[in-house]
């Protein structure tokens, strides 16, 4: 019988990268407890970062702005996303997939610099509703992935029965393939919502004076010195993106999977 369990050489590799992947992040987190404002040593246990964090009305600014553009653009993703899934499944058009999948495979400083370009040649004032449009476009992607492998697992024989037994096309779509959909369509909404709060290349091409978000707020920051306030909003920032991929991967295990 074969011994399908992994090497030690392969369980030692996997151990050191993901050692070399979460020790920065948990070196953030530590010392955003840090009674000191260098990171140079540790000093001693405090929450006083955290505190100051209330009080910055640009971190609070930036922060409102990326739930805001984060929320609408999750739900336009989500329903267009939402679509294109369906006509990927159904539709026989090869050119489909490569467009709707294309922004998933294209670099994001590639996306960014195309939008800049599209924005300023169809005069849209760059704010936040050109970093909506930005989010839109490459988050419906992801979307249209989880809704097509939910539609891949379903029994296609329980939409043909309901069809047979007098149902219309929208009467077997609202009460049979949208309660099966849902909890694709819940992933593809959660991974939106995540990817569009932690971006930063995209947003940075297209955001414009007032309309700055948590990870571009966080990059100024860091661009003066590496302290405790940024490490205690990086910290933050990680406890939401780590909380919305535990909850993603709990509603719909498939999708992290394809």
């Amino acid at each position: 019988m074969a011994n399908n369990r992994p090497s030690k050489a392969l369980f030692s590799a996997g151990f050191l990268v993901y050692l070399f992947l979460y020790i920065p992040l948990a070196v953030v987190v530590i010392f955003s407890f840090n009674d000191s404002k260098l990171n140079a040593e540790w000093v001693g246990f405090t929450w006083k970062w955290y505190e100051k964090l209330i009080h910055n009305e640009d971190i609070l600014r930036a922060a409102g702005n990326s739930l805001i553009i984060a929320v609408i653009s999750a739900v336009i993703a989500t329903v267009l996303g939402t679509l294109a899934g369906l006509a990927m499944h159904r539709g026989r058009q090869k050119w489909l997939p490569a467009l709707v999948l294309g922004p998933i495979a294209m670099p994001d400083i590639l996306i960014g610099v195309s939008l800049l370009l599209m924005f300023i040649l169809l005069n849209v004032s760059l704010g936040a509703v050109s970093i909506i449009l930005a989010h839109v476009s490459f988050c419906i992607g992801f979307v249209a992935l989880a809704v097509q492998s939910r539609l891949a697992g379903m029994d296609q024989s329980l939409i043909e029965a309901a069809r047979d037994l007098g149902a219309s096309p929208w009467q077997s779509f609202r009460l049979i393939s949208l309660p099966l959909l849902t909890p694709g369509i819940i992933a593809g909404a959660m991974m939106a919502f995540t990817l569009s709060i932690d971006d930063f290349v995209i947003t940075f091409f297209t955001a414009g004076v007032g309309s700055s978000t948590l990870p571009l707020e966080i990059y100024s920051m860091v661009k003066i010195a590496v302290t405790p306030e940024v490490n205690a909003v990086s910290t933050l920032l990680m406890l939401v993106t780590l909380t919305l991929i535990t909850l993603l991967s709990k509603i719909s295990p498939t999708v992290l999977r394809q």
